[in-house]
């Protein structure tokens, strides 16, 4: 197997599933901090009545909403870089909290305590030459632009995110070359609230106000690169989005029909980010439905002018697709429902495994983007047991070997993909159960889905495994 010399291995996580300390070094409440726990049976918690957020953010306690204390990362990440480094991490794809910089999201000066501790953590990081790909917001926008503007759905956030955004890129422009401006932007079409902060029951027309509210995230988009384009010429602004990857469930026209529409709609938010403009499949649904955006002027000159540098998803199953699909079997796969693939085996959480749609996607998304592409989160989320200061995970390494493998493939294919981390590096809070037990990790965190635990960090088997790829360059898969 053969990767490209310098090639950034690593892992991933988010700022709201690992720092914990949500009430500390002057951090105020973001969109995560408002969901309590749910759990495999019942399905991730993905929104919340207006009451339901105030009862929330007037709980000054952690126990019924998880990711307030994440692993306690706020207090450990030197011990846990450390175990990174142990790895030989090339890179680090974490978040910062928006809401630990500006806690409410529109004051004119940022928190100091909050740059501080980011600079204290990539220095940690620079000092065992891990290098950090950030990611700007990831789903953890402060809550106060959720009940003072409508989240995104205002245009004044734009102004918002970007005084955000560029108060980190000028304090480290020097330290971390590559940055995303969103997470799984189309997530503000599947989870409105935790992807864009909208509050359905403020919203008289939810679909009109999603995509708006999208359009004004499209724009801040661009002019973050703008930004960057004019003042820092040397970093790389990227996109990502989920890869929802489908296959038609037959040869049948109808099938391949189905699944040629629902492809183009799902690679709608990457289209306009790369492309600078709306695809015609979204144009002719707007129409359809009466939906009526407003674009100020320049707008649309600004998403054509300044696309993105390279392109970022994250990839962990793949769905069927049929004309007769509500007849069919489903099943889960990140962001979406879709048709199960009989031929697929799946996690505990439904989520159906499937290697080879990874050289599928890099190989189907680089022909029509033609950018250099980035495997942002990847990952085997399922139970694990610790015995004896140990956890056997094969199932993972399995899980690993075989999706690396394929991305190999891509690459023989002439795919430029430059890194790959692994999502959830570390146990953390799920991001859509908000449970412990969906864990990921190379390292076991001791706590379980209440809280309780020593959180005592242990290497499982995939720890070491991983250790001897990223030594070898991906030539050791053994």
């Amino acid at each position: 197997m053969k990767f490209p010399e310098g090639f950034l291995w690593g892992g991933a996580f988010a700022a709201n599933q690992v720092e914990g300390g949500f009430n500390e070094g002057g951090k105020g409440l973001s969109t995560a901090d408002i969901f309590p726990k749910g759990d495999r049976k019942t399905g991730g918690v993905f929104d919340r009545t207006y009451e339901q957020i105030l009862k929330a953010k007037d709980d000054s306690n952690d126990l019924t909403y998880p990711k307030r204390r994440g692993i306690d990362f706020y207090h450990r990440y030197k011990d846990d870089i450390a175990l990174f480094a142990e790895m030989g991490f090339k890179a680090l794809r974490f978040s910062f909290s928006w809401s630990r910089i500006f806690p409410n999201g529109d004051e004119e000066k940022p928190n100091e305590e909050g740059l501080q501790f980011y600079r204290e953590l990539i220095a940690e990081l620079r000092k065992h030459n891990i290098q950090p790909i950030i990611t700007l917001s990831h789903f953890e926008m402060p809550l106060h632009l959720v009940l003072e503007y409508n989240g995104w759905s205002d245009r004044r956030v734009i102004e918002y995110y970007l005084r955000y955004a560029k108060t980190m890129i000028d304090e480290f422009h020097d330290q971390i070359k590559y940055w995303i401006t969103f997470n799984e932007i189309d997530a503000t079409l599947h989870i409105p609230l935790i992807g864009a902060g909208l509050i359905k029951e403020k919203i008289a027309d939810l679909e009109t106000v999603k995509f708006q509210a999208l359009h004004h995230q499209f724009v801040a988009s661009s002019l973050l690169t703008k930004y960057v384009h004019e003042n820092y010429p040397d970093l790389m602004i990227g996109c990502m989005s989920t890869k929802n990857l489908k296959y038609p469930a037959t040869c049948k026209p109808e099938d391949c029909v189905q699944w040629l529409h629902e492809t183009m709609m799902d690679s709608a938010c990457t289209d306009v980010q790369v492309f600078g403009e709306y695809p015609y499949v979204w144009k002719k649904m707007w129409k359809d439905k009466g939906i009526e955006l407003h674009f100020e002027q320049g707008d649309l000159e600004i998403l054509k002018k300044y696309p993105v540098d390279f392109v970022s998803f994250s990839y962990y199953a793949s769905l069927v697709t049929s004309a007769e699909g509500s007849q069919k079997e489903k099943t889960s796969a990140n962001l979406l429902v879709g048709e199960k693939n009989p031929y697929l085996k799946q996690t505990p959480w439904g989520w159906q495994i499937d290697p080879e749609g990874l050289r599928f996607s890099l190989n189907q998304m680089y022909d029509r983007y033609k950018k250099p592409m980035f495997v942002a989160e990847n990952g085997l989320g399922t139970l694990d047991v610790l015995e004896d200061g140990r956890v056997k995970d094969d199932y993972r390494i399995d899980y690993l070997r075989s999706h690396i493998i394929e991305m190999a493939k891509a690459i023989e294919d002439s795919v430029p993909v430059f890194g790959y981390t692994y999502w959830g590096c570390i146990d953390c809070i799920s991001a859509s159960t908000s449970e412990m037990a969906k864990r990921y990790g190379f390292i076991y965190v001791d706590q379980d889905d209440e809280g309780n635990g020593s959180l005592k960090r242990y290497r499982k088997d995939s720890f070491y495994w991983y250790k001897k790829v990223i030594a070898s360059n991906g030539e050791d898969l053994s």
